[in-house]
């Protein structure tokens, strides 16, 4: 089987480029997708699934090693693990670091000879495994400093503004109102079997597309109201 794992950071942002890039390599693929903040994968419930359907000889594809993981030590030993249980993975933007690519370098060994420069050619053989590892480690460092640099960019940015004496965020006492939170509640008191609808919490957090946080948050502002 085939298994696309696509995820974005906030509601804000779109999953579809992602869906739409896996989706144009492999039209049956299977996707699994959600809305996690954070640079490790402890509570990606999506993820986690996934992880418990996959077995040897299926394959993993993802856009990108950000979306894997932005943890480069927890990256590398995932991606270990699931090579060594016959996981081929994918990377979009990153193809030099499929388990296709990693699996010929290591299958790659230059053959022995049975005399003393076998000494020599098992070195290289080690050289070229170590730098497949190399470049795995790497390409989930990089994604992890992506983090970082934003975190570094959006506090010195924050600080900036503060100096300059701007309002950082939303006042205190402030009630922030938007069209789509109007629209959005407007559909929870229809569909809603706390109100005039006949759906669960759960199946009206699937219909609206919104985060658990989000859909408790607006409903209790309606009982509120």
């Amino acid at each position: 089987m085939i298994y696309g794992y696509c995820r974005i950071s906030t509601n804000k942002q779109s999953i579809e480029r992602q869906i739409r890039n896996i989706k144009g390599l492999y039209h049956d693929v299977i996707i699994y997708q959600e809305v996690y903040t954070g640079t490790k994968t402890d509570g990606r419930k999506q993820w986690n699934q996934l992880l418990k359907k996959v077995k040897s000889g299926d394959t993993i594809i993802f856009d990108s090693v950000s979306r894997m993981s932005r943890n480069a030590a927890e990256g590398f030993e995932q991606y270990q693990k699931l090579y060594d249980a016959g996981i081929e993975l994918e990377f979009i933007k990153e193809p030099h670091i499929n388990t296709a690519t990693y699996k010929k370098a290591l299958n790659n060994n230059v053959a022995m000879t049975g005399t003393k420069t076998d000494i020599i050619l098992k070195a290289v053989n080690e050289y070229l495994m170590e730098l497949a590892k190399e470049q795995i480690v790497i390409a989930f460092e990089q994604a992890e400093k992506e983090v970082t640099d934003l975190h570094q960019r959006t506090k010195e940015g924050i600080e900036t503004a503060r100096l300059q004496g701007k309002q950082i965020g939303i006042a205190k006492g402030t009630k922030l109102t938007t069209k789509k939170s109007i629209t959005t509640k407007e559909k929870i008191l229809k569909y809603s079997k706390d109100f005039q609808g006949t759906l669960n919490d759960s199946d009206c957090i699937q219909l609206l597309g919104i985060a658990r946080n989000t859909y408790y948050k607006y409903k209790k502002e309606l009982k509120d109201a």
